[in-house]
C-alpha cells in the first residue's frame, strides 16, 4: 500500500485538500475492502490499487469543494463513488448513498460499519422510487444519461435551494447544455495522475424547473 499511500498523499497535495493521519488511512482502508470484494462481487472493473487511487478516490475528492449544504445525496453510487471519501472529509455533512444493485448496497454498508462513519447512510432503491423523509441541499450523481433526464429523475429529492451536480467526463456539446432552461455552470476537473477528461455541471433551480 505503500506506493497507493504516495499517490493519495501528493494527490491530496496538488488538489489543495487538508487531510489527517486518521483521514488517509480511512482512504488506504477503502480501498483494501474495494480491492476484497471485487473478487466476489464485480465492484468495479479498476483492479490495480494504484489506479483506483486515482480513478476512485482522487477523482471522487475533485468535488469537494463543489459540495452545497449539510444533507447530500450520491445517486448510483455503486462501491460508494464519491460519497465515502466525501463523507470522510465531510463529517458534519449528511450523506446518503442510493444504488439499485443490491451487491453494492450490501458492500457500501459493511464499508461504512468498518470505517465507522457515522455521517453515512445507505439505501438500496431506484432513484425514481427513492422517497427521503426530508430533502437535500446536493444531490450528485454520474452522468449516465441527458442532463435534461438526469434533472427530471433527481428534482424531487432536492431542496429549494439545492444543487444538482452532474460529473461527466468531455465536457457535453453544446447542444445538450444550451437545452437547460436554468442557471448552470461546467467547472473541468483535473484529476491528480489521470489524463481522461472530467468536468462537473452544476445545475441549480433545479425544482423550479417544469
Amino acid at each position: 500500500m505503500e506506493n497507493c499511500q504516495k499517490i493519495l498523499q501528493q494527490g491530496l497535495q496538488l488538489l489543495d485538500i487538508e487531510y489527517d493521519e486518521n483521514q488517509l488511512q480511512a482512504l488506504l482502508q477503502f480501498i483494501k475492502l474495494i480491492e476484497k470484494w471485487n473478487k466476489s462481487y464485480n465492484l468495479t472493473a479498476v483492479r490495480e490499487r494504484d489506479e483506483m487511487a486515482r480513478l476512485h478516490i482522487l477523482d471522487s475528492l475533485t468535488v469537494l469543494p463543489f459540495i452545497h449544504g449539510n444533507r447530500v445525496a450520491d445517486i448510483g453510487t455503486g462501491a460508494g463513488l464519491p460519497g465515502i471519501p466525501l463523507a470522510i472529509f465531510l463529517p458534519d455533512v449528511e450523506f446518503v448513498l442510493v444504488d439499485s444493485n443490491s451487491k453494492k448496497t450490501r458492500f457500501v454498508q459493511q464499508a461504512i460499519l468498518e470505517l465507522k462513519l457515522n455521517n453515512v447512510t445507505v439505501v438500496h432503491s431506484r432513484v425514481e422510487n427513492f422517497q427521503p423523509d426530508s430533502l437535500f441541499s446536493s444531490v450528485m450523481m454520474r452522468a449516465f444519461a441527458s442532463l435534461q433526464d438526469i434533472m427530471q429523475l433527481s428534482k424531487h429529492l432536492i431542496g429549494p435551494q439545492g444543487v444538482l451536480l452532474a460529473m461527466k467526463g468531455q465536457r457535453p456539446d453544446d447542444e445538450e447544455i444550451e437545452t437547460l432552461s436554468v442557471p448552470y455552470s461546467v467547472v473541468p476537473l483535473n484529476v491528480p495522475g489521470v489524463e481522461a477528461e472530467r468536468c462537473l455541471i452544476r445545475i441549480e433551480g433545479v425544482v423550479n424547473h417544469g
